[in-house]
């Protein structure tokens, strides 16, 4: 019988031939990915830790990112547990503040392989699919069980296949190509399902796929995967996973789908997440003009090398409006390096940008950006939720890079396209 991504991945896991959608299955995961919450996981297996010990010394990545450095005597004292942690433990895989946000750490070290499944106590851990991986969040309570069984259970999602067909048209980018989707499908559109991608996903660089796989936990989604191509493949390789090391996994040409979409890139526009939710979805001429007063450029959506190239693009030799605040946050210490050395950080901070260290910061309110009542925030991070940047009075708008670094330029929402 045909199998989707998601069943194949599941069955191997499980050591049966085939599994059927709604089937329980118990997996041992390749790795688990945990970030600043690891404390409070630990925190939990304190007497079971001391009497079992840790199942397996590479199976925890570890990554200190979302308040970094510490903003407070708390957050501090929860980083010195977790370092204490891997210390004693011999945590095989522990990487501390300044080298990047969880998800991008975990693919550019070559921790994704393709075809294994990766579960971590953070939403986006989804992210991974851009390179074939069943990758899906957990709770903590799942991760802490994990950290001393090394396996847990999945229930096998139904599959949505999404087909793209042509290329985008710059300025539109792949960020208004997930926004778009989501507002078509709804914030639980997806829910508990995997999304396959299909069609010209080859016009996709890994930077493009990661931003939308990265954002399919908005639409509800268990997971959202590409395929395995020849880009997938090039990328792996300059990450030090060469083609031996793993055993890419794809549908089946017949497989079922509880549902199809087709998109015409070519045909999209710049659009826009209105507050309060991620599927209030607008072209983004029908919010132009919008007085904002911070702009947002990176985290774990929107980070990479490329996405400040685009945004450096229209900024440079320009400053941003004195009325705004534009933050830029490069997803890993990697990025800030090739970013320092090719200029663009040059560029935009001659252009009025202020650069953060590598993590996650203002995206979820921690520090380093928290909005005042009545501001307005235009980001390209993944979530407008009220109060999701520190305060329940201000209000954020979701965008591609472009749309920030123009909006940025003239201190209101503006549609890339206008911009030379």
């Amino acid at each position: 019988m045909s199998q989707t991504f998601a069943q194949k991945v599941l069955a191997r896991a499980a050591g049966q031939p085939q599994v059927a959608v709604g089937q329980i299955v118990t997996v041992r995961p390749a790795h688990l990915l945990m970030h600043d919450n690891t404390a409070a996981i630990v925190g939990k297996l304190d007497k079971d830790l001391a009497e079992f010990g840790l199942v397996r010394r590479d199976l925890p990545i570890i990554v200190l990112d979302h308040v970094i450095p510490a903003s407070d005597e708390k957050t501090a004292t929860g980083h010195a547990k977790v370092r204490a942690f891997v210390e004693k433990h011999g945590v095989q895989n522990f990487f501390d503040v300044g080298e990047g946000i969880c998800h991008q750490v975990v693919i550019e070290k070559g921790f994704a392989r393709p075809g294994t499944i990766i579960v971590g106590s953070d939403s986006h851990t989804c992210s991974y699919g851009a390179v074939g991986v069943f990758a899906t969040g957990i709770d903590r309570t799942e991760a802490a069980a994990l950290l001393l069984t090394g396996e847990t259970w999945l229930k096998v999602p139904p599959t949505i296949r999404i087909t793209l067909r042509g290329r985008l048209s710059p300025p539109v980018s792949a960020k208004d190509l997930i926004l778009r989707i989501i507002g078509d499908i709804g914030a639980d559109g997806a829910d508990y399902a995997a999304v396959e991608f299909h069609g010209d996903v080859r016009h996709l660089t890994i930077a493009e796929r990661f931003t939308i796989a990265n954002m399919g936990v908005e639409m509800g989604a268990k997971i959202t995967v590409f395929p395995v191509d020849e880009v997938a493949t090039e990328y792996l390789f300059a990450a030090g996973v060469p083609r031996d090391r793993y055993e890419a996994v794809w549908a089946d040409p017949q497989a079922p789908y509880a549902r199809e979409l087709t998109y015409d890139l070519a045909a999209l526009e710049p659009v826009v997440a209105a507050p309060h939710t991620v599927d209030n979805v607008l072209p983004v001429g029908r919010v132009a003009g919008k007085r904002i007063h911070q702009a947002l450029l990176g985290t774990c959506t929107n980070g990479r090398l490329s996405d400040l190239h685009a945004a450096a693009a229209i900024l440079r030799g320009r400053k941003v409006s004195a009325k705004v605040r534009l933050l830029v946050l490069p997803a890993s210490r990697d990025v800030y390096t090739a970013a320092s050395r090719d200029g663009t950080l040059a560029a935009l901070t001659e252009a009025g940008a202020v650069i953060l260290p590598p993590g996650c910061g203002p995206c979820l309110g921690a520090h380093q950006g928290i909005l005042a009542p009545g501001e307005v925030c235009l980001s390209t991070s993944n979530r407008n939720f009220k109060g999701r940047m520190g305060c329940k009075e201000g209000e954020i708008y979701l965008a591609s890079p472009a749309t920030v670094a123009a909006s940025a330029l003239r201190g209101e929402i503006t549609d890339p396209r206008t911009v030379g």
